[in-house]
């Protein structure tokens, strides 16, 4: 048997002896020593591991009552030999087990708090003893010992801090994405911050679209002011002024750099000044329809969302803005023109000319040497407004785009109120702005009739390759400003007498004569309305002339021959009924059809009936209204404002200002 095997034995052995001797302890104080030796030494013994179940003593009768002591032995008998139903034999003597200690694992070093100072290591308290409970207690469950041990640090739970140092770890920075901070505040002042003047509701709803698609961060600032593609838009908004814009239009907003509301407010308002901008510098400051119904030009005006789409994604913003003003030649020479005449102080002497009735040649009034005063005549005593001084009125008149009549109007008078620079810089800005209305591509190849110069041009690749002049509308029916396309020419063709024309000569004619039209070669026919039409055949009488240029139109009007070719000697030539009338239409044939039709080829058609002819490609033709042309050289050449329309919209930007 193994040694701990007798040392349960004998344990459960005392034990049992001491809860049968239980009652006679009171009368017997020789048997007190050897119980409590046997409770202490219970005490240092082992719990019974799951596979050894331990011993227990069998519960004695009440009326059975065992005495004595347990006989000491020097060598301890083998407990095979011994009869476990046998009573044991009680010696003299108390029995002292000898019980190892019990091992316990060491500590964890990593568990164990460092030692900051030399402080003594309290010394394991001793173990408890073991109390054995009561017979009724349990009666019928196996008695075990129980063994406490004290833990070896007393005082007060401190923190455990680790010998090994933790490990670096990496930084987490958590960063907001650039312009949320001013979310909020975008989203908040927007609908307010937006209202520029002369900025339309469709255009205000697009910002701010545009600025929610952006999850309403800023597009021109950030925390320190405006950024390096805000600070561009602004440089371009302070020189408005050098394309002929109005620089009070684009107001600058002012912001504390403290202040995030307000930088909100200057992001949104700066982008509906970009976008004011765009559109004025495409021609959206003036509706042209509205100055007349014979200026129909397809403006391509921007939308607000492509603007800022635009601005946002370029590399230069500033330059991207800038980019909105005409391209064109002529544009660059108005504007150059524009800051030359502003360079240069007026020395013209500004007199004030009372008001008082019109003065034509030979009238006598006391503001004549006035006058000759203002246009910069010699002094005369004679008041008289002679004929040197009208032609003088007459040219400033001219300059001015007032009629260049020579009479000494109210108009007149207070165009001559204003400085000569004045006058230049406005109409420079008012051509400026017609130049607006053209299409930013004019086509590398393309056909320029100039109204008030009337003269058509044929432009390939940048030169002009051939120019020809041109019989223009009468001002009662002036000649439509407009841009198209041209795709075909007829030969021989008929000409079908407008509406206008119709109601104004025809109708009275057959009124008063039956054959009114018959005798001039017209054919008239009814219409399933009820209605007339006259149309003249093809032939050397007819109004078109020989050939016609054909462009579809609004206002049915194209470019054609004429059989009264003498009137291209007059230097006033305002003589149509609204469409342009060719000097040698077979030469700008010629041009326009290619190689395969040459101008013999197409006089051999005449008198051979109507003939279509496609133009090779489609041609982009421009019927603008140029009063003041730019050189080379910086010289500029003034045409008469045959119909008013440059005065118009001079008298137009300034009552927008």
């Amino acid at each position: 048997m193994s040694r701990r095997h007798w040392a349960n034995l004998t344990t459960a052995s005392a034990l049992a002896i001491m809860l049968g001797c239980a009652g006679s302890l009171a009368q017997t104080s020789t048997s007190e020593a050897p119980a409590t030796e046997a409770a202490r030494s219970a005490e240092a013994l082992p719990e019974p591991t799951p596979s050894e179940p331990p011993v227990t003593a069998a519960a004695a009768p009440d009326h059975e009552i065992v005495t004595g002591t347990v006989s000491s032995s020097s060598r301890p008998r083998d407990p095979a030999s011994v009869d476990a139903t046998a009573p044991v034999e009680i010696g003299t003597e108390p029995v002292t087990l000898d019980i190892p200690a019990i091992e316990m694992p060491s500590a964890d070093p990593a568990l164990v708090p460092p030692v900051r100072s030399p402080e003594p290591v309290p010394a394991a308290a001793p173990p408890a003893p073991v109390q054995a409970m009561p017979t009724e207690a349990a009666p019928e469950k196996p008695m075990q010992a129980s063994v406490t041990v004290a833990p070896a640090i007393q005082g007060p739970l401190r923190a455990v801090e680790p010998v090994v140092p933790a490990p670096d770890m990496p930084k987490v920075v958590v960063e907001v994405e650039p312009g949320l901070a001013f979310a909020a505040d975008i989203a908040a002042r927007a609908g307010e911050a937006v209202a520029v003047r002369r900025l339309g509701e469709r255009e205000r709803a697009e910002i701010v679209a545009a600025y929610q698609a952006n999850q309403n961060k800023p597009f021109w600032i950030d925390a320190k002011g405006w950024t390096a593609a805000g600070k561009r838009i602004v440089a371009q908004l302070e020189h408005a002024a050098d394309d002929g814009l109005r620089p009070t239009d684009y107001a600058l907003p002012v912001f504390e750099l403290s202040d995030r509301t307000k930088l909100a407010e200057a992001d949104i308002r700066l982008s509906g000044l970009a976008v004011l901008y765009a559109r004025d510098a495409r021609g959206g400051r003036l509706d042209p329809r509205k100055l007349s119904k014979l200026i129909t030009p397809k403006l391509d005006v921007p939308s607000a969302g492509e603007v800022l789409a635009t601005l946002a994604g370029a590399g230069d913003a500033g330059a991207a803005l800038a980019a909105y003003n005409p391209p064109h030649e002529q544009y660059r020479r108005l504007k150059a023109k524009l800051a030359e005449l502003r360079e240069h102080l007026d020395d013209t002497p500004l007199v004030r000319i009372p008001a008082g009735p019109a003065l034509k040649v030979g009238m006598r009034d006391e503001r004549v040497p006035l006058v000759r005063a203002r246009l910069g005549l010699g002094p005369s005593d004679d008041a008289v407004f002679d004929r040197s001084t009208a032609l003088a009125l007459a040219d400033f008149q001219k300059k001015a785009g007032l009629p260049a009549n020579g009479i000494l109007s109210e108009r007149t008078v207070a165009a001559l109120g204003r400085p000569a620079t004045a006058q230049g810089e406005e109409d420079v800005i008012a051509q400026m702005e017609r130049w607006r209305w053209l299409p930013k591509d004019l086509g590398t190849d393309h056909i320029m009739v100039n109204v008030p110069e009337m003269r058509v041009r044929v432009i390939r690749s940048g030169k002009v390759v051939h120019e020809a002049r041109a019989i223009i509308g009468k001002p009662e029916s002036a000649t439509p400003i407009f841009s198209n396309r041209m795709d075909h020419v007829i030969v021989n063709p008929s000409w079908y007498v407008p509406p206008s024309i119709l109601k104004k000569e025809f109708l009275p004619g057959l009124a008063a004569d039956p054959d009114y039209a018959a005798r001039r070669g017209y054919v008239v026919t009814r219409t399933k309305g009820g209605g007339i039409s006259v149309r003249q055949p093809p032939g050397e009488r007819n109004a078109l002339g020989w050939i016609k240029f054909m462009f579809p139109n609004e206002h049915a009007v194209y470019l054609h021959d004429t059989p009264n070719r003498r009137l291209f000697g007059a230097d006033r030539r305002a003589f149509s009924h609204g469409c342009v009338r060719v000097d040698n239409p077979f030469a700008l044939a010629d041009q326009l059809l290619g190689p395969e039709w040459t101008s013999a080829r197409l006089k051999s058609l005449i008198g051979k009936g109507e003939r279509r002819i496609n133009l090779p490609q489609p041609l982009a033709i421009h019927l603008v209204y140029n009063t003041m042309v730019v050189d080379a050289d910086g010289k500029i050449t003034r045409f008469d404002d045959v119909y008013g329309f440059h005065r118009l919209v001079r008298q137009a930007l300034e009552q927008q200002g």
